[in-house]
């Protein structure tokens, strides 16, 4: 049976841009997610559809169904000084405030005397992209997480209750 529109999927996963592991928590906490919000990768997401319980599988994703493609506009020579105060190496990644308030992601391309070159690309884009997924769990989500779209594992707790020591009493594990 493949999985459904509003299911909670449980998987642990390792991701290699060729021979390289650049993401993976293969033996640590699972990856819970809501099928069919968009909540992982595209590429992933219909990878993994008709996988059941206990599956292993390699699932190939192509660049436009991960991170996008590789846009060579997408980067921006600034001042130096406004980098004041950071010790800057060619490929180190730095956050920033974009201007719809979030964060934007860079990474430095290249230092020259009085400028640097920031690429806006996600570090990932243009990349084809190997997973090794295992699938821990699959269960139907309660209206509740459906109206939230956050399955009950990603919750956060509630700090009052659990700081103050109310333990199972109030929901606490």
């Amino acid at each position: 049976m493949s999985i459904q529109e509003n299911q909670v999927v449980s998987i642990e996963y390792e991701v290699r841009d060729g021979d390289q592991v650049v993401d993976s928590n293969m033996g640590g906490a699972p990856l819970v997610f809501m099928y069919g919000k968009g909540q992982i990768i595209p590429g992933l997401e219909s990878g993994i559809k008709d996988m059941n319980i206990g599956d292993k599988a390699d699932v190939l994703v192509q660049p436009a169904d991960a991170y996008g493609e590789y846009n060579a506009d997408a980067t921006q020579e600034v001042p130096k000084e406004q980098f004041a105060g950071i010790e800057l190496t060619e490929g180190m990644t730095l956050y920033g405030q974009g201007e719809d308030g979030g964060t934007v992601q860079v990474v430095v391309k290249e230092i020259k005397d009085d400028t640097v070159i920031i690429d806006f690309n996600h570090p990932l884009a243009g990349k084809e992209l190997m997973f090794t997924v295992a699938i821990n769990n699959v269960r139907d989500a309660s209206a509740e997480e459906i109206l939230s779209g956050v399955p009950v594992e990603n919750q956060q707790e509630d700090e009052g209750c659990c700081g103050t020591g109310g333990g199972s009493s109030c929901g606490c594990h």
